[in-house]
């Protein structure tokens, strides 16, 4: 009896499928979500293991490196062709494992991007901060990054908390969106959840989906205020099913505890608006609370997560444990 049940263990390992390996470079990333030769084609189920590039591909690596050096921002692994993904589908990412790469990542602000500095949708009469670029050394065994100030005498430990800046598919109507820039496809929403644990919904838009990955961040705090989180190369493990026929217009993310939905625009309002609103109609439609329940829930229940309000959009997740909910239908 042991010698069978052995064979047939040995059989079952030897009939899992191999992961989609796939190894990125600075010559064949891409800076836009949209139409592109997959570099690689995943069935439903299947796993994948990839790497991404840091926000300015390996192009900061020292004390006196500038921006300017950088072939282009938020270079993106893929795409990745899901093959039998249709418009009308979702496609869910499960984030299996991801590792931060190299032992230092970088942080930077600059003329025109942040909060505090003028762009051409808050401009401001004040002057700029000048471009400013921090170096974190990264410690794994302590899983911390050292912050150094440049203008003061002051160092911190930052605890790493992993995320991938950019998930996102191709746009609808065969549009390409710069990799800098979130929206209804996913996209820039450099929001902490696309972490391990959580499961990543985005909406099909062309055959295939076609998904990427990009931005690896060691560490980020809310609303990204500077521009930029502690950026990193990244190992990256996940596994991408298919929900046929489910159609969503906002990416969504899910762990075994919380629903939550994602807002992206500006105003800030509207971002929120939105985010409320898709998760008011998720509840409704899987757990059957009536939608004005449901809003009411969310006022007394519900979490805020400001991701990021630098980019060209921004980025709120609404945010509602499980256990307030009924059963899911």
């Amino acid at each position: 009896m042991l010698g069978t049940w052995l064979l047939g263990a040995l059989v079952l390992i030897q009939a899992a499928p191999r992961p989609v390996r796939y190894e990125a470079t600075i010559n064949s990333v891409k800076y836009t979500f949209g139409p592109a030769e997959p570099v690689a084609r995943v069935r439903a189920g299947e796993i994948v293991e990839t790497n991404t590039l840091d926000a300015a591909g390996g192009a900061l690596q020292k004390r006196g490196d500038t921006l300017s050096k950088a072939k282009g921002f938020n270079p993106l692994t893929g795409p990745f062709f899901i093959e039998g993904a249709q418009p009308g589908d979702t496609i869910a990412v499960k984030i299996l494992d991801l590792q931060v790469e190299g032992s230092v990542g970088w942080g930077a602000n600059a003329p025109g991007f942040g909060i505090l500095n003028t762009n051409k949708f808050t401009p401001m009469i004040s002057p700029d901060f000048s471009e400013n670029v921090w170096f974190y050394d990264i410690d794994k065994a302590s899983n911390t990054a050292t912050f150094k100030a440049i203008h003061s005498n002051f160092t911190t430990k930052i605890p790493m908390k992993p995320f991938l800046g950019c998930v996102g598919v191709a746009p609808a109507g065969g549009e390409s969106r710069n990799s800098q820039t979130p929206g209804e496809w996913g996209g820039n929403m450099d929001s902490p959840e696309a972490s391990v644990g959580h499961t990543l919904y985005l909406p099909v838009n062309v055959a295939g989906a076609l998904l990427y990955v990009g931005d690896g961040h060691a560490a980020q705090g809310d609303g990204e205020l500077a521009g930029t989180a502690i950026e990193v190369p990244t190992r990256v493990r996940f596994q991408v099913d298919i929900i046929k026929g489910k159609t969503i217009d906002w990416p969504r993310f899910e762990t075994a505890e919380s629903l939550m939905a994602v807002g992206v625009t500006r105003p800030l309002d509207d971002a929120l608006r939105i985010a409320a609103s898709e998760l008011v109609k998720w509840i409704e439609k899987d757990y059957g609370l009536n939608r004005v329940d449901a809003y009411e829930l969310l006022s007394v229940a519900a979490r805020i997560h400001l991701t990021e309000m630098v980019d060209p959009n921004y980025v709120v997740i609404a945010i509602i444990d499980k256990k307030y909910l009924p059963p899911k239908r």
